[in-house]
């Protein structure tokens, strides 16, 4: 490796739920077609604080096995520069020495039949940077495997904004996974980053009325300048009430949930017209109940789940680079390696004092 990468870097690793260690551990050394990252931001995701608190998608339950493990480094969403790598890593990636690049989450195998059907983000092994079988960003440094999706990123974004394609991009899947039209009223339930994306991917397909919902007017306001028509503080009034007088009494056409709280579904389910498209893009830290008739009998919803952002990375970049999203204000918060835990406090903070919180490793 290059004379000024050093041999030892700080990270942090899991040890289990709630116990999350800053270390010093050896920078890895790539092997043949892989890559080093020197790592300049990782934001921290809500379902990087459902794993930290123990959720069972993660850990497991009676229902299912633990799919997190632990003695790895989390951060999945993040950016950073390439300072190490083979001739054949390089070219295999398509990028030089000194590119700041972004990777999408997922590490496919390339080998199960979804991939082999090129649907690689439903993966079966469903190895992903942070969680399962590679390190993620919460470290100086980090591994760029031969299977990871590798997107380049204009140096002139802050990092903290370049690693927001991460998020940016799975929204941007939830909102194609819902198939707007242009005369469709859409609601988008959360301004939390992943809401903010879905405003803006939902913005951009042109709907007649776009419409957000939160509980914090902060959040209603950048909801708002991130391309809402429309906002409603649903602590001060019905939405369900408001989104049918706005409809003849008919309801929405889409809704497409981005908040993980479990109230929002029932909610979604509700402000729905018949035959309307419920898209559900959230990690949820307990389990949700509705009444499963309003889907069939009453309404006879589409009812979609959206999960990473496959082919949607591109878009996300461009969005960013152009400069469509008010991104200084949705990145609130930035903090050094050594205050990780700080950071997975902000998101967990439900007072709104933060947005986007990501991680400076090497600032």
């Amino acid at each position: 490796m290059g004379e000024n990468i050093p041999t030892r870097m700080q990270a942090v690793v899991v040890h289990g739920p709630e116990d999350y260690r800053l270390e010093e551990v050896d920078v890895p050394r790539p092997g043949p077609g892989e890559l080093l990252m020197q790592v300049e931001a990782v934001g921290v995701c809500a379902s990087d604080l459902k794993c930290y608190h123990g959720a069972a998608k993660f850990w497991g339950d009676e229902n299912r096995p633990a799919w997190a493990q632990t003695g790895r480094t989390p951060g999945h969403e993040f950016v950073g520069r390439i300072v190490a790598g083979d001739d054949e890593g390089l070219a295999g990636h398509g990028v030089a020495l000194g590119d700041r690049v972004a990777c999408e989450q997922i590490v496919p195998c390339e080998e199960c039949r979804y991939c082999l059907r090129g649907q690689y983000w439903m993966c079966g092994p469903h190895d992903m940077f942070g969680f399962r079988n590679f390190d993620g960003a919460m470290a100086q440094y980090m591994l760029v495997p031969t299977r990871a999706r590798v997107h380049r990123v204009s140096p002139d974004l802050a990092p903290q904004h370049a690693a927001f394609a991460e998020p940016l991009s799975c929204a941007l899947h939830a909102v194609e996974r819902a198939t707007i039209s242009f005369d469709d009223v859409v609601v988008v339930a959360g301004c939390g980053p992943i809401g903010l994306g879905l405003i803006a991917g939902a913005r951009a397909k042109n709907p007649r009325l776009l419409i957000a919902l939160d509980l914090d007017d902060d959040k209603l306001e950048l909801g708002r300048r991130t391309g809402a028509d429309l906002t409603i503080n649903i602590s001060r009034e019905d939405a369900v009430a408001r989104v049918k007088e706005l409809t003849d009494g008919y309801g929405a056409d889409v809704y497409l949930e981005g908040s993980g709280a479990v109230p929002a579904v029932g909610q979604g389910l509700n402000l729905l017209r018949k035959l309307g498209t419920f898209v559900e893009y959230s990690v949820f830290g307990s389990e949700v109940t509705v009444d499963w008739s309003i889907i069939s009998d009453d309404k006879e919803l589409d009812v979609r789940g959206a999960h990473l952002g496959p082919h949607c990375w591109p878009a996300a970049i461009k969005m960013l680079e152009d400069g469509k999203l008010p991104i200084s204000d949705i990145c609130t918060h930035q903090v050094p390696l050594a205050e990780f835990q700080k950071a997975l406090d902000l998101v967990g903070d439900t007072s709104g004092a933060s947005v986007k919180v990501s991680i400076l490793p090497n600032a």
